[in-house]
């Protein structure tokens, strides 16, 4: 990847913020859904396309991000506007995310409440335990599901 392709990237990103919002709208519009506490949880492309989002929506209240870096300036300057609870995901052999790229990027985050689960493995190698602390997150920050 180069920098150029990086920054056709991100603005491709940036434009799904709108579409985003859209969808979070309809879904508040449900009647068996309604408003209520919302999580995000995207890694690799999900992390590039949710930090642009939740760097500009205020109804998500907590994020499980990964296997994803700071690439750009844009990039790093909307992780900086991001300060809800955060999980981080990162692979330590990730060959496509570096180490360094991810490290970089959790730093950036402005959250009080942030922590990194490093694993192990290349890309596609979270481990499936990984699962249950993502459903620990949500549910200490979301509470439970209600029906």
């Amino acid at each position: 990847m180069t920098a150029e392709r990086f920054s056709e990237m991100a603005a491709r990103n940036a434009k799904a913020v709108a579409e985003w919002k859209a969808a979070l709208d309809a879904v508040e519009g449900l009647d068996f859904v309604g408003k209520g506490p919302v999580g995000y949880w995207g890694v690799s492309m999900g992390t590039a396309m949710g930090v642009p989002f939740l760097a500009e929506e205020a109804r998500v209240q907590a994020a499980v991000l990964g296997l994803a870096g700071i690439h750009t300036e844009e990039f790093a300057a909307a992780a900086r506007r991001i300060t809800i609870p955060l999980m981080f995901m990162c692979q330590w052999n990730d060959e496509i995310a570096p180490r360094e790229a991810s490290l970089a990027l959790y730093d950036a985050f402005a959250s009080k409440e942030k922590s990194m689960h490093a694993n192990p493995g290349g890309h596609m190698g979270i481990p499936p335990f990984e699962r249950e602390q993502w459903e620990q997150f949500y549910l200490r920050h979301l509470g439970p599901a209600t029906a």
